[in-house]
């Protein structure tokens, strides 16, 4: 699809060729094509509905687990900005939120509103569109644990809400259709005190900061935890700590985070990632699974 393509008519913002590095935690990739922020619902589902069915479309949250590769992807890229990112409570144990808030804006949200069970939403770093799609979990819990339903507007433009038997979900997975955009959820959690809460939040900020490289251009956790194993130590056991391939590296403070340490171009992160998988197969006899999503064209 080039940039001179006719795409139906918006009220939100349509972007051609639109660099997706800075949109994303590590900081590299090339342009999509098309970026789309849309108005509303809407208009995002009347211009699903009127768009080219060959045309790829991907939602992009906060970008924390996707690698987007260098040559850029091919299609467009949907955006969901404020007019998604609204979280009320709607009785005494649950949320609604729209498909752009952040896990932190629904986890203090929950709190405010003496919500618990919602405390490691406070820890994925983003969006619930995101953590909708791929049962998004840390710290004791998981998206599965407390979603009722979720809003989708699907490929063709088609809007539906989907219950939580019908999202398929395993570790890290649902069988949400391609294409398929998520713009709210509704989640359910129990009665709490909101100071309880808030310590609860407190503590596991405390472990992720003492645990993992926030300060560094990452992409969170990138290989999921085998059966009986934890991808990190399986790394370390394989002598993949600080291990680099250009600007790419194995982060020593947490050996299941890759991270950019400045130049890193999408391939070499790719690249580092294969290579680790490839160690410890060779270490373990196991086979990392990643946990990042890769998109897009290699250049």
């Amino acid at each position: 699809m080039s940039a001179t393509d006719t795409l139906p008519t918006v009220r939100g913002k349509l972007t051609a060729k639109a660099p997706l590095a800075p949109l994303v935690w590590f900081k590299s990739g090339g342009p999509a094509d098309w970026l789309f922020e849309p108005q509303d619902a809407d208009d995002l589902a009347d211009f699903l509905r009127d768009l080219d069915p060959a045309v790829p479309v991907m939602a992009l949250g906060l970008g924390s687990n996707l690698i987007v590769r260098d040559g850029g992807f091919p299609g467009v890229v949907v955006r969901l900005g404020k007019a998604f990112a609204k979280v009320e409570a709607i009785d005494a144990t649950t949320l609604r939120c729209g498909g752009g808030a952040s896990g932190i804006l629904v986890s203090s949200t929950a709190r405010d509103a003496g919500i618990a069970g919602m405390e490691f939403l406070r820890s994925i770093p983003g969006t619930v569109g995101g953590f909708v799609r791929m049962n998004g979990g840390a710290y004791g819990g998981e998206v599965k644990d407390i979603l009722i339903d979720c809003d989708v507007v699907l490929r063709s433009g088609e809007r539906k809400t989907l219950p939580l038997a019908d999202l398929g979900y395993t570790y890290r997975h649902s069988e949400l259709p391609e294409g398929a955009v998520v713009i709210g959820a509704t989640f359910r959690g129990q009665s709490g005190e909101p100071a309880a809460i808030q310590a609860e939040m407190d503590r596991i900020s405390a472990s992720r900061e003492a645990s993992q490289p926030l300060r560094s251009k990452t992409g969170g956790s990138t290989f999921k935890n085998p059966d009986g194993h934890k991808a990190w130590k399986l790394v370390d056991e394989a002598g993949c700590r600080g291990f680099a391939v250009g600007g790419a590296q194995v982060s020593e403070k947490h050996t299941n985070f890759l991270i950019n340490t400045g130049d890193a171009t999408s391939a070499d992160i790719e690249a580092l990632g294969e290579e680790v998988r490839r160690r410890v197969k060779d270490k373990s006899g196991v086979e990392l699974q990643w946990e990042i999503q890769r998109v897009g064209v290699a250049k």
